[in-house]
């Protein structure tokens, strides 16, 4: 890119650039220039004319090659949206999907808005699940889990960026920094990606213990189907997300393990994403 390239041609090439790499290359590079430019992504649309200086050419060619190396977005701009909250993220923690908020909105739905609910999220990485239902039901209370020191920081930093004072994070591995409690509803966004799944080369750049998961991608989830019997009390609810193909085998799972109740809930595109089983 030339120096004092005007907006509209930044806008152009950046695009062309992302076109084969991100399924929205216009929306990511209109973010990747607003950044360099530190403007709304509304100043975009209202000076296509102006120029860029130096520095802002060289911190969009810079965001630009990162992105092109299939660096999430989310991690070049430091934050993710998800359920109307701004959160922090960092390679060490996954960006949040719009699919864990069909999860957060099937927790609610088994939270009576008034009560005093104990709420157990696995794996939290940067809190996402967590901060959710924080925000969502004041009255409750929540503690989330996982076994990176590093990610639990960033969840930290996200609870007091939200001012969410009725959430507890604790480090280690998965039910283990619970033993003896016990909580009214667990949820959790697991790893639940094969080993050999090809989509894998595409997550690079995510920390590969928050995906994958054994040979099939349900190691995590045997797991927490054993475990999540100890601290969970009786006629509680756990849901889990996973991935679309793998509901049945999880049914399965569950099934041998003692949960009744068991069923899936659909996505927007029908397929099956989260499954909830009552201990």
């Amino acid at each position: 890119m030339n120096e004092f390239l005007k907006i509209a041609a930044a806008l152009a090439d950046g695009t062309e650039q992302l076109r084969g790499v991100s399924d929205s290359p216009r929306l990511d590079a209109e973010l990747l220039l607003a950044q360099a430019l530190d403007v709304p992504r509304s100043y975009l649309f209202a000076h296509p004319e102006d120029a860029l200086d130096r520095a802002a050419v060289e911190r969009f060619c810079s965001s630009l090659e990162r992105r092109s190396d299939d660096l999430p977005l989310a991690y070049i701009s430091g934050e993710k949206e998800f359920w109307s909250m701004t959160l922090i993220v960092s390679p060490d923690t996954l960006v949040p999907r719009p699919e864990t908020e069909l999860l957060v909105d099937q927790a609610l739905q088994h939270i009576p808005k008034n009560e005093n609910f104990s709420i157990l999220d696995l794996g939290t990485g940067c809190g996402a699940i967590a901060l959710a239902i924080a925000k969502e039901r004041p009255h409750c209370d929540i503690t989330a889990t996982d076994v990176s020191d590093a990610a639990l920081a960033v969840a930290r930093e996200n609870a007091n960026r939200l001012a969410l004072a009725n959430v507890e994070f604790l480090c280690g591995d998965w039910t283990a920094p619970v033993a003896g409690r016990t909580f009214d509803i667990i949820a959790s966004n697991p790893p639940y990606v094969p080993e050999a799944d090809p989509d894998l080369e595409r997550l690079k750049h995510e920390p590969q213990m928050a995906l994958l998961s054994g040979k099939d991608g349900l190691d995590a989830i045997r797991r927490i189907s054993v475990e999540a019997k100890s601290v969970l009390r009786p006629g509680g609810t756990l849901l889990i997300e996973h991935g679309d193909n793998q509901a049945e085998e999880i049914a399965r799972i569950l099934s041998a393990d003692g949960w009744g109740e068991i069923s899936q809930v659909n996505d927007l595109a029908g397929k099956p994403r989260v499954t909830i089983a009552t201990g």
